[in-house]
């Protein structure tokens, strides 16, 4: 490479997109840990929580909110089932489909496992003022719809 080439880790938006993704996965990590008490991992809980939010949607609606293949989802859904914690059941108009819901004991997992991300989230996030967390926001909701948009996916799923 010559001199008037330079190197991607050079350039303004590569770092700032590497930091973005560091953060991320290291965010992932110590939400890990603190959700080991509750015996579930970060994807147990995005699926918990969509369920909160949106309660008795399909299979493929969650696939979809989460950004993953049904495949990955319906992996994951046995083993939070067996746990207790969500119910299959089938939809009254359409008996391919099965409604997601959580249960008595999905909903206070969830509820605690919410409670922790918030206080993680806050207490990471705690010495950025609020204006700069609403703008990183703002900036990150605009890569993904520049994202969605590439991709041809143009939902916004909240």
């Amino acid at each position: 490479m010559n001199k008037d080439q330079s190197l991607p880790w050079d350039h303004p938006r590569f770092k700032s997109w590497i930091a973005v993704a560091r953060a991320c996965q290291l965010m992932q990590s110590a939400l890990a840990r603190d959700l080991s008490p509750l015996d579930i991992k970060p994807p147990h809980l995005d699926i918990l929580v969509n369920l909160f939010r949106f309660e008795g949607i399909s299979q493929q609606e969650l696939a979809h909110k989460l950004l993953v293949g049904r495949s990955n989802v319906s992996m994951t859904l046995p083993q939070l089932e067996r746990r207790g914690l969500i119910e299959r059941r089938g939809d009254k108009r359409d008996k391919r489909v099965l409604r997601l819901f959580l249960t008595k004991e999905g909903r206070r997992v969830t509820e605690e496992g919410m409670r922790i991300q918030t206080a993680l989230i806050n207490s990471i996030l705690s010495a950025t003022p609020i204006e700069e967390c609403l703008a990183i926001g703002a900036n990150m909701e605009r890569v993904v719809a520049a994202l969605q948009s590439e991709m041809g996916d143009d939902q916004d799923d909240g």
